[in-house]
């Protein structure tokens, strides 16, 4: 430990200072908030880069008064004094650590907000249950983390578990952290419901959209089927139960947005029209990446070969990452949001691309 070890550079810190200082400047110019989604955004980013200095900030001091005391506990022989120094390395390694990961998080949606949807495959109650599990999953992942999210959208399977399921996450960079979730996620288990007790597999797709603030797309409405409906789903406190949902159908490419969450019809319309718009551009763009590759080999769009993930319950305890080979036999804890490892090593495996 007593020599000096200099971070500063894998996170470009003059890069980043100097990049303030010209945002802080384009702020004192009065005409900013002639343009308000403009001027949110800056003062946003300027945000997030004063956070990202101030950490760093944080970090250096620590790493030099831990080389002084280290060189103390040397002198002094204190097995007292080492023990605290190794206690308080452990927990800058951590932070380091965590400045690592926004570090890769650099992909040009991955500092949006997000909208997260679940959808369950082909087998009925089954894949539904399944659905049911993984949305708890992620709402307890969220709170795990103290991400800002709301539940937009639920609805009820027809004997359990859920037909659909919508979260939008607010929080800075859920985009780049929750994108490690995109594809499908297979279930191997002694089914619930089957009377033979039989094992059954089943599948979901989680899809993930960035939400952009200036989004420049407009939707013909002569291509979008509205219905209203009741609210239900197994939101928990997080669904109202009221007549005034709204479900949007883009008949072009059948992408669905539905919203529940609010108690006036008007402002779910609004909600609901929002995230189609999200959803459409979306599909669009990625059409286009398409075209122009041949090929998406970091594809977003989820087909259901593309499968991520297996949990298996039975016959052994396993969640595995089919694309990074991170596994672990604690299916309670992943199943109760400790998904940090397999976000973590996706991360890694993509910035390494």
């Amino acid at each position: 430990m007593s020599e000096s070890i200099n971070y500063g550079g894998i996170f470009d810190l003059e890069v980043k200072e100097e990049e303030l200082a010209v945002l802080e400047k384009q702020s004192a110019d009065p005409d900013l908030w002639n343009d308000q989604e403009k001027a949110q955004a800056l003062l946003k980013k300027i945000g997030s880069l004063r956070d990202l200095l101030n950490r760093w900030n944080e970090v250096s001091v620590g790493c030099d008064d831990l080389a002084e005391l280290y060189e103390m506990a040397k002198a002094e022989e204190s097995a007292e004094l080492e023990e605290s120094i190794n206690s308080d390395f452990i927990s800058l390694e951590k932070k380091v650590a965590e400045m690592e990961i926004r570090k890769m998080l650099d992909g040009p949606d991955d500092a949006c907000t997000a909208l997260l949807s679940i959808h369950p495959g082909a087998g009925g109650t089954e894949s539904q249950d399944w659905a049911l599990m993984l949305y708890r999953m992620y709402v307890r992942f969220l709170e795990r983390e103290n991400m800002d999210f709301r539940v937009v959208e639920v609805q009820d399977g027809d004997e359990a578990g859920l037909k659909s399921a919508t979260i939008e996450v607010n929080s800075e960079f859920a985009y780049g952290l929750l994108r490690s979730e995109i594809g499908v996620h297979r279930l191997v288990r002694i089914s619930p419901f089957d009377a033979n007790a039989r094992r059954h597999t089943s599948f979901c797709a989680v899809y993930l959209y960035p939400v952009h603030e200036d989004i420049q797309f407009e939707l013909d409405m002569s291509e979008v089927r509205v219905d209203t409906y009741r609210s239900s789903g197994a939101g928990g406190q997080y669904i109202n139960k009221t007549d005034s949902a709204v479900r949007m159908t883009h008949l072009p490419t059948g992408i669905v947005a539905s919203c529940q969450t609010e108690r006036s019809q008007i402002q779910n319309r609004e909600t609901a029209l929002k995230m189609l718009k999200t959803m459409v551009a979306e599909h669009y763009r990625q059409e286009e990446e398409a075209k122009r590759a041949d090929r998406m080999a970091d594809k977003k769009k989820v087909e259901w070969g593309s499968q991520i993930r297996s949990y298996v319950l039975h016959p052994y305890q396993m969640v595995k990452d089919l694309r990074t080979g991170v596994e672990t036999s604690d299916t309670g804890g992943v199943l109760d949001g400790k998904l940090k490892a397999f976000m973590e090593a996706y991360l890694l495996s993509t910035s390494e691309g």
